[in-house]
């Protein structure tokens, strides 16, 4: 079989390498590696527990909204205080990740994977970051390249705006401090809510004139990429934006024979046969598990764990979530993806490939927009956004959410006030993953078996199929002792 060695895959977050077998012109088997140890799980130990929603957020600078709120559930969970956080609390949480779950989807499509599909250095040259790329399949005519050339440039200033609203109530960003243990830490404000306003219409107006339309155009274009990248056909959601009353999105998986289940956290455990991890900690649930690198180990190709849900593969991420809602009638799911499904002329069934996962992102955009159009209403100036925490001598607790690629979890166990064991599974981590313990594929390993390349030297097709993913394998980081003595030095082949 002939091998194509992409590494590092660019346009997303971090360090990813793939490999592809080819046999006949298609991928007979696939391999996604995340090259890069973190270590996040070993730094957070014996530290204060609400450390963890500070430090947490530094797994990744592009989305770490998403890991201050899952960090916050777990504690809430953590310290029995979940059911007792304020109104004001829970919506200022939503607008702080809904603004981070913007600011990605317009980023993923107009700047990571937008390159892929238009012809960027036609319209202002071969110059940088537009050259080097991959050639041969760029189908849009020289307006519709000039058009969206125009909207790639104004989505720039758009995330921008992104950034700023999740900062009104958010106070920075990158790495919130608005989100804590126990709630928010700032009290709403009229000028404050009217500012958030502002900027949310600014946004909306972006999203209805430009995303959804733009995302059209390419799906039009691109229609076989309905046929590319199917993946494992199994998608699951932790459930998205915790409301007063159940979650706004909502949790459950949908089976590749397209039956809803229900989602019991209980059956998640991460498998290693295939990582860079001791072997010992192979199907555990997170609650139980360590973290206890294995760099040498013969057999294994990644720092990603295998995370499993009854020992099956599912995909993550705004798919997911649309399959999921769509099948429990979630109702602005619903309202917002079946006109443009019918536009497309596809069926539900007809989504899961790498068009569908752009479609998907502008369906959320959509549904987002709106949805924090009314809670931002909701918010009552001067009212109460914290509840006060005590931390226990010992205690477990975990949060589940959704973050912009899908869906993240936080695990904690406390001794002595302490953090004695904490575990995160992020979404990368289901759709990254390397082969389980029983040699079966991750998602994004799944999607690219099957595919056909036309041009061995020009493989376009594999890194628009990672890509539409969304990939998030954040930067490197170094471990270091106070005296500034190296812990360790991993050299991966």
């Amino acid at each position: 079989m002939k091998k194509i060695v992409i590494d590092p895959i660019t346009r997303i977050e971090g360090h990813m390498a793939v490999e592809t077998f080819l046999e006949g012109g298609k991928v007979k088997e696939a391999k996604s590696s995340g090259t890069l140890f973190r270590g996040f799980e070993i730094i957070l130990k014996n530290r204060d527990p609400r450390d963890a929603a500070r430090i947490t957020q530094r797994i990744c600078g592009v989305c770490p909204a998403i890991h201050a709120y899952t960090s916050a559930l777990c504690l809430d969970d953590a310290f029995a205080i979940k059911d007792k956080i304020p109104h004001n609390a829970r919506v200022i949480r939503n607008l702080i990740l809904g603004s981070n779950f913007l600011q990605s989807h317009i980023l993923h499509f107009y700047h990571l994977s937008i390159p892929d599909y238009v012809d960027l250095g036609k319209v202002v040259g071969k110059v940088a970051p537009f050259t080097p790329a991959y050639e041969g399949d760029f189908r849009l005519s020289d307006e519709v390249n000039a058009h969206l050339a125009t909207h790639y440039l104004q989505a720039l200033d758009i995330r921008r705006i992104c950034q700023e609203m999740l900062a009104v109530f958010g106070g920075k960003m990158p790495h919130n401090v608005g989100i804590i243990a126990g709630g928010a830490t700032l009290i709403p404000s009229v000028d404050r809510i009217n500012d958030f306003k502002g900027k949310l219409k600014e946004i909306r107006d972006f999203v209805d004139n430009a995303v959804l339309p733009d995302v059209l155009t390419v799906a039009k274009a691109y229609r076989d990429y309905f046929e590319i990248g199917k993946g494992c056909g199994s998608f699951l959601s932790y459930g998205g934006f915790v409301l007063d009353e159940g979650r706004f999105l909502k949790s459950g998986i949908v089976n590749s024979d397209r039956q809803f289940e229900e989602l019991d956290p209980e059956n998640i455990a991460e498998q290693v046969k295939h990582s860079w991890y001791a072997d010992s900690e192979s199907g555990k649930n997170p609650s139980l598990e360590e973290t206890i690198p294995s760099p040498e180990k013969e057999g294994s190709y990644s720092f990603i764990k295998s995370p499993r849900y009854k020992e099956k593969v599912y995909e993550v991420g705004p798919l997911a979530r649309l399959m999921v809602n769509y099948f429990t009638r979630q109702e602005e799911i619903t309202r917002v993806a079946e006109p443009l499904l019918k536009e497309l002329g596809l069926q539900i069934e007809e989504v899961p490939s790498v068009m569908g996962r752009h479609l998907s992102r502008a369906v959320e955009c959509k549904v987002l927009v709106e949805a924090m159009s009314t809670w931002v209403e909701e918010l009552v100036p001067g009212e109460p956004v914290y509840t006060e925490v005590e931390i226990p001598e010992e205690g477990e607790g975990y949060g589940l959410a959704e973050a912009p690629r899908g869906s993240c979890g936080h695990w904690i166990k406390i001794t002595d006030k302490k953090i004695a064991r904490y575990q995160v599974i992020t979404p990368t981590a289901w759709n990254a993953s390397p082969r389980d313990d029983k040699g079966v594929p991750g998602p994004i390993e799944q999607a690219l078996i099957g595919t056909e390349i036309k041009d061995e030297g020009n493989p376009f097709e594999v890194v628009r199929i990672v890509r539409a993913f969304d990939p998030c394998l954040a930067c490197a980081v170094h471990l270091i002792d106070t005296k500034g003595k190296d812990l360790g030095k991993y050299r991966i082949a």
